[in-house]
Protein backbone atom coordinates (compact mmCIF):
# COMPACT_ATOMS: atom_id res chain seq x y z
CA UNK A 1 0.00 0.00 0.00
CA UNK A 2 2.83 2.42 0.80
CA UNK A 3 4.40 1.68 -2.56
CA UNK A 4 1.07 2.49 -4.25
CA UNK A 5 0.86 5.82 -2.40
CA UNK A 6 4.47 6.72 -3.08
CA UNK A 7 4.40 5.93 -6.79
CA UNK A 8 1.08 7.71 -7.38
CA UNK A 9 2.43 10.78 -5.58
CA UNK A 10 5.64 10.76 -7.62
CA UNK A 11 3.78 10.16 -10.90
CA UNK A 12 1.44 13.10 -10.31
CA UNK A 13 4.19 15.45 -9.18
CA UNK A 14 6.48 14.38 -12.04
CA UNK A 15 3.70 15.00 -14.53
CA UNK A 16 3.40 18.46 -13.02
CA UNK A 17 7.10 19.01 -13.71
CA UNK A 18 6.65 17.94 -17.34
CA UNK A 19 3.84 20.47 -17.77
CA UNK A 20 5.67 23.33 -16.06
CA UNK A 21 3.46 23.54 -12.99
CA UNK A 22 4.77 26.20 -10.58
CA UNK A 23 7.28 24.60 -8.21
CA UNK A 24 5.28 25.68 -5.17
CA UNK A 25 2.31 23.60 -6.41
CA UNK A 26 4.12 20.31 -7.06
CA UNK A 27 3.47 18.88 -3.59
CA UNK A 28 -0.23 19.66 -3.88
CA UNK A 29 -0.35 18.06 -7.34
CA UNK A 30 1.25 14.93 -5.93
CA UNK A 31 -1.18 14.89 -3.02
CA UNK A 32 -4.20 15.20 -5.34
CA UNK A 33 -3.02 12.30 -7.50
CA UNK A 34 -2.15 10.18 -4.48
CA UNK A 35 -5.57 10.78 -2.91
CA UNK A 36 -7.40 9.88 -6.12
CA UNK A 37 -5.36 6.71 -6.53
CA UNK A 38 -5.84 5.77 -2.86
CA UNK A 39 -9.62 6.00 -3.27
CA UNK A 40 -9.55 4.07 -6.55
CA UNK A 41 -7.31 1.35 -5.15
CA UNK A 42 -9.36 1.03 -1.96
CA UNK A 43 -12.63 0.71 -3.85
CA UNK A 44 -11.25 -1.87 -6.29
CA UNK A 45 -9.80 -3.87 -3.39
CA UNK A 46 -13.28 -3.94 -1.84
CA UNK A 47 -14.68 -5.44 -5.05
CA UNK A 48 -16.21 -2.25 -6.47
CA UNK A 49 -16.16 -2.23 -10.28
CA UNK A 50 -13.16 -0.35 -11.68
CA UNK A 51 -15.36 1.98 -13.76
CA UNK A 52 -17.33 3.08 -10.69
CA UNK A 53 -14.10 3.35 -8.70
CA UNK A 54 -12.58 5.53 -11.43
CA UNK A 55 -15.67 7.75 -11.51
CA UNK A 56 -15.55 8.23 -7.72
CA UNK A 57 -11.79 8.87 -7.72
CA UNK A 58 -12.04 11.41 -10.56
CA UNK A 59 -14.86 13.17 -8.72
CA UNK A 60 -12.76 13.41 -5.56
CA UNK A 61 -9.72 14.56 -7.54
CA UNK A 62 -11.81 17.37 -9.02
CA UNK A 63 -13.21 18.34 -5.61
CA UNK A 64 -9.76 18.54 -4.07
CA UNK A 65 -8.50 20.42 -7.13
CA UNK A 66 -11.26 23.00 -6.77
CA UNK A 67 -10.43 23.42 -3.10
CA UNK A 68 -6.70 23.77 -3.76
CA UNK A 69 -7.34 26.22 -6.60
CA UNK A 70 -9.22 28.47 -4.17
CA UNK A 71 -6.75 28.07 -1.31
CA UNK A 72 -3.58 28.56 -3.38
CA UNK A 73 -5.13 30.97 -5.91
CA UNK A 74 -3.99 28.86 -8.83
CA UNK A 75 -5.88 27.64 -11.91
CA UNK A 76 -7.78 24.43 -11.23
CA UNK A 77 -6.34 22.76 -14.34
CA UNK A 78 -2.94 22.51 -12.64
CA UNK A 79 -4.31 20.16 -10.00
CA UNK A 80 -6.90 18.39 -12.16
CA UNK A 81 -4.50 17.27 -14.87
CA UNK A 82 -1.75 16.17 -12.52
CA UNK A 83 -4.22 14.47 -10.19
CA UNK A 84 -5.92 12.45 -12.90
CA UNK A 85 -2.71 10.91 -14.24
CA UNK A 86 -2.67 7.82 -11.96
CA UNK A 87 -6.22 6.98 -13.08
CA UNK A 88 -5.54 7.08 -16.84
CA UNK A 89 -5.83 3.55 -18.28
CA UNK A 90 -2.66 3.69 -20.37
CA UNK A 91 -1.60 0.10 -19.73
CA UNK A 92 -5.03 -1.17 -20.71
CA UNK A 93 -4.94 0.85 -23.94
CA UNK A 94 -1.51 -0.57 -24.70
CA UNK A 95 -2.78 -4.12 -24.15
CA UNK A 96 -5.75 -3.45 -26.43
CA UNK A 97 -3.46 -2.25 -29.23
CA UNK A 98 -1.11 -5.19 -28.68
CA UNK A 99 -4.03 -7.62 -29.12
CA UNK A 100 -5.21 -5.78 -32.24
CA UNK A 101 -1.75 -6.10 -33.78
CA UNK A 102 -1.66 -9.79 -32.83
CA UNK A 103 -5.02 -10.33 -34.61
CA UNK A 104 -6.69 -11.30 -31.33
CA UNK A 105 -9.71 -9.12 -32.02
CA UNK A 106 -12.16 -10.47 -29.46
CA UNK A 107 -9.83 -9.68 -26.54
CA UNK A 108 -8.72 -6.43 -28.18
CA UNK A 109 -12.29 -5.15 -28.48
CA UNK A 110 -13.03 -6.06 -24.85
CA UNK A 111 -9.95 -4.19 -23.66
CA UNK A 112 -10.66 -1.22 -25.92
CA UNK A 113 -14.23 -0.93 -24.62
CA UNK A 114 -13.00 -1.12 -21.03
CA UNK A 115 -10.44 1.61 -21.80
CA UNK A 116 -13.17 3.82 -23.26
CA UNK A 117 -15.40 3.23 -20.26
CA UNK A 118 -12.63 4.15 -17.83
CA UNK A 119 -11.75 7.25 -19.84
CA UNK A 120 -15.41 8.24 -19.90
CA UNK A 121 -15.64 7.71 -16.14
CA UNK A 122 -12.72 10.10 -15.65
CA UNK A 123 -14.42 12.73 -17.81
CA UNK A 124 -17.77 12.24 -16.06
CA UNK A 125 -16.18 12.52 -12.63
CA UNK A 126 -14.56 15.83 -13.56
CA UNK A 127 -17.78 17.17 -15.10
CA UNK A 128 -19.99 16.07 -12.19
CA UNK A 129 -17.71 17.80 -9.75
CA UNK A 130 -17.79 21.03 -11.72
CA UNK A 131 -21.58 20.87 -12.03
CA UNK A 132 -21.87 20.35 -8.28
CA UNK A 133 -19.54 23.29 -7.70
CA UNK A 134 -21.65 25.54 -9.96
CA UNK A 135 -24.87 24.45 -8.25
CA UNK A 136 -23.43 25.22 -4.81
CA UNK A 137 -22.25 28.63 -6.02
CA UNK A 138 -25.65 29.43 -7.50
CA UNK A 139 -27.43 28.26 -4.35
CA UNK A 140 -25.18 30.41 -2.16
CA UNK A 141 -25.74 33.45 -4.38
CA UNK A 142 -29.52 33.02 -4.25
CA UNK A 143 -29.41 32.48 -0.50
CA UNK A 144 -27.84 35.90 0.17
Amino acid sequence: MLAQLFTSFIASAAFGVIFNVPKKSLMQCGFVGMTGWLLYYGLVEYTIDSVIATLAAAFVVALISQTFAKIYKTPIIIFNVSGIIPLVPGGLAYDAMRHFVSNDYSVAVQLAVKTCMLSGAIAMGLVFSEVMNQLVKKYNQNKH
